[in-house]
């Protein structure tokens, strides 16, 4: 079965999201999961986590971050809260976090996910022998990569299909200290992008949190008319990021892509379904925001 899994900014939107199709909710707090669009305390991941339970859909708590030492200090104790909540899994990166789980004997199923890094396959064959249920894969690949990487795993591979790329992270706050610099006042977190001196329409959009600065490819990713290839090469789980797509509009393309979903396991996919859920998404969309196929239609070769 193809499995869809969404980034949650609130309570509200999680249900409209379970309800519309979504099987995996995505979730967590910020001092342990990167760029998340909402920063859950645990008491509201117990009852976002009752509540997807309720309607069928599974919780996934991001705890992804940069482990300093900290937070690696702060983790046990976490860890111990989402087991008794009783999430479905998590999602880890750091090394550290996984020899926590081992160390206190924390047995919550847990997808690789170390961003740019999970880029092939005897990297994630690695951390299947050593507990990994799932992994998620770098965004700076290519079909025939990604391909290549799914014959040669035994785990589900999560690919982006809808949502904004980070192409760079510092665990500086390097908006606000130019603000502060030029003393100029911030109203507000959100907003801000950098664009090429030569290439004006360039977007590089900027996110700040407790992790630092996250800066975005100019174009959001947008794998719908691929769908097709994407089941049949055996890669069925789908990601969609909401961080810069919020509210209803989010839920709304959320149903979209449920609706591929059905239409690829009844048989009835074709260019002109792949046409018509692409223009619809297109209309959705964000309008300030431009939508692309990211890495997955290049060549291997072309990408440096």
């Amino acid at each position: 079965m193809i499995q869809i899994i969404a980034t949650a900014e609130s309570a509200e939107q999680a249900q409209a999201l379970a309800e519309t199709g979504v099987n995996t909710l995505l979730v967590g707090e910020d001092e342990f999961g990167l760029r998340l669009p909402a920063s859950f305390t645990l008491e509201e991941i117990g009852a976002l986590t009752n509540m997807a339970h309720h309607r069928g859909a599974k919780v996934c708590v991001a705890v992804n971050a940069v482990m300093h030492n900290d937070r690696i200090r702060k983790l046990p104790a976490y860890l111990l809260a989402l087991r008794k909540i009783g999430v479905d899994a998590i999602s880890v990166g750091d090394p550290g976090a996984v020899q926590v789980m081992r160390t206190h004997q924390i047995d919550i199923p847990y997808v690789y996910d170390a961003h740019t890094l999970v880029t092939n396959a005897r990297q994630i064959n690695f951390w299947t022998k050593r507990g990994a249920v799932g992994a998620v894969l770098a965004r700076e690949l290519t079909f025939e990569e990604i391909k290549a990487i799914a014959a040669q795993v035994s785990v589900p591979l999560e690919i982006l299909v809808y949502g904004a790329t980070c192409i760079h992270q510092s665990k500086r706050p390097l908006v606000d200290n130019y603000l502060q610099f030029t003393e100029q006042p911030r109203e507000s977190k959100k907003g801000f992008f950098l664009s090429e001196p030569k290439q004006p329409d360039t977007h590089y959009s900027i996110y700040e949190d407790r992790n630092g600065t996250h800066i975005f490819a100019t174009d959001d990713v947008n794998l719908v008319p691929y769908l097709g290839e994407l089941a049949e090469a055996g890669l069925r789980v789908w990601k969609m990021d909401g961080i810069f797509t919020r509210g209803e509009t989010f839920v709304n393309i959320a149903g979209l892509l449920a609706e591929a979903r059905r239409a690829i396991e009844a048989g009835q996919w074709t260019a002109e379904t792949a046409a018509s859920l692409n223009e619809r998404i297109k209309d959705l969309h964000p309008k300030e925001r431009s939508l692309g196929e990211g890495f997955f239609t290049k060549q291997a070769d072309d990408v440096q």
